[in-house]
């Protein structure tokens, strides 16, 4: 069907029949890595390709930037599984998969013989992955959407001022967070398949997925029983660990031991606040962290965040300026981790954010563009009819 691929999943076929993030995110990384994954759209598409703006034009069509960050390196077929003949070739796709992947609600593909069970019947080596928001059990009629499960799990609770509203991340980070455990499933079954020869199911949720992500703080619910509440842009066990103003604008400092307090406090010129009794230990600070902003804050003010940034790292302290998007991604660049890579030729052409696991041998690479819609279909189907 395809060229050859270098890569450490080249060989491995997913059929990809989820849309929007998390799933879409998940086969990205394998395609990534040198899977064919085939993206299996409806009449209208991957949602997506309606989310709008930005836009890119591609080929003469302005295509939402959404869709294009989700989706490179596959390829697309429609197939609009309410009609038998369309069905019939999602099922011998299936059939032929090494990896299906799919995030309907629990039961919707059981109508077209594409659940669990039915696919397994036909591929009984399959790796079939169910992304859900809130599992198969007593939860499964529940809609799973980013915003949804960052409210319900108590994310939002963390996220803002102390005195504001809880907040939304910026980012659908729990979409990300479903997304690259859906991904780590898969890379374990196909290390199980190998060594046994036995496919297996994968469920991955996005409530599940959000307690786990929120780690230290989940940490302190279930060991603890303590609820976390929100602390802004501090952190509740470390200090000094938050934004500062400097002579020019906002900048990090993150302090995580005490020896980074002591280099901290030498390049500010206060080296005496590290022999204080009430900021020696991180503990100590922590509980005395209202004393020590401002002591803090006082030197900072006298230096842009440029400035403070080249000496503190010198002296291995964590600190960064807080910058907008375009300065992150200057940054990554100042620091040769090459960020923006483009993926196809000519009107085709998408610059992409590249993908951040880098192999010394089997490298990750940048195929396809992000597929027009169906433009795989005639090669697709008339390979599944044969």
């Amino acid at each position: 069907m395809s060229s050859p691929v270098r890569g450490p999943l080249s060989g491995v076929l997913v059929a990809d029949f989820s849309r929007i993030l998390a799933g879409p995110y998940a086969t990205m990384m394998l395609a990534d890595l040198g899977a064919d994954v085939i993206k299996v759209e409806g009449p209208t598409g991957d949602d997506t390709r309606t989310w709008t703006p930005p836009v890119r034009q591609v080929a003469g069509t302005g295509v939402a930037t959404y869709y294009l960050s989700l989706n490179r390196n596959k390829r697309s077929v429609l197939l609009d599984l309410r009609e038998e003949a369309d069905a019939k070739l999602g099922r011998e796709l299936a059939r032929r998969a090494d990896v299906f992947v799919e995030n309907f609600k629990t039961g919707g593909l059981a109508r077209f013989g594409l659940d669990y069970q039915t696919v397994r019947a036909a591929n009984p080596n399959v790796i079939y992955t169910s992304i859900s928001g809130f599992g198969a059990g007593a939860g499964a009629h529940v809609p799973g959407y980013d915003l949804m499960v960052q409210a319900i799990s108590g994310f939002m609770s963390l996220t803002g001022s102390p005195d504001g509203p809880p907040t939304r991340a910026g980012i659908s980070v729990v979409d990300v967070l479903a997304g690259n455990n859906a991904a780590i499933g898969i890379l374990a079954a196909l290390r199980h398949r190998d060594a046994t020869g036995e496919g297996q199911r994968i469920e991955v949720n996005l409530l599940s997925s959000a307690l786990a992500g929120m780690v230290n703080q989940s940490s302190a619910y279930a060991a603890g029983g303590v609820v976390p509440y929100r602390m802004g842009n501090e952190h509740p066990s470390v200090y000094p660990y938050e934004p500062f103003r400097t002579a020019d604008q906002e900048m990090i400092i993150a302090v995580a031991n005490d020896g980074q307090f002591r280099n901290l406090c030498r390049v500010l010129g206060v080296p005496e606040l590290a022999d204080d009794p009430r900021f020696l230990r991180n503990g100590d600070r922590t509980v005395h962290r209202t004393e020590l902003r401002p002591l803090l804050a006082r030197r900072l003010r006298t230096r842009t965040s440029g400035e403070w940034f080249e000496l503190l790292v010198a002296a291995g302290v964590p600190s960064g300026p807080i910058n907008t998007l375009d300065g992150g991604f200057a940054m990554a660049q100042r620091f040769e981790l090459d960020p923006i890579v483009g993926v196809g030729d000519g009107e085709r052409a998408v610059p992409t954010t590249r993908n951040p696991i880098r192999l010394s041998a089997t490298p990750v690479t940048y195929r396809n563009p992000p597929p027009l819609l169906d433009e795989h279909g005639p090669d697709i189907r008339a390979w599944l009819s044969r």
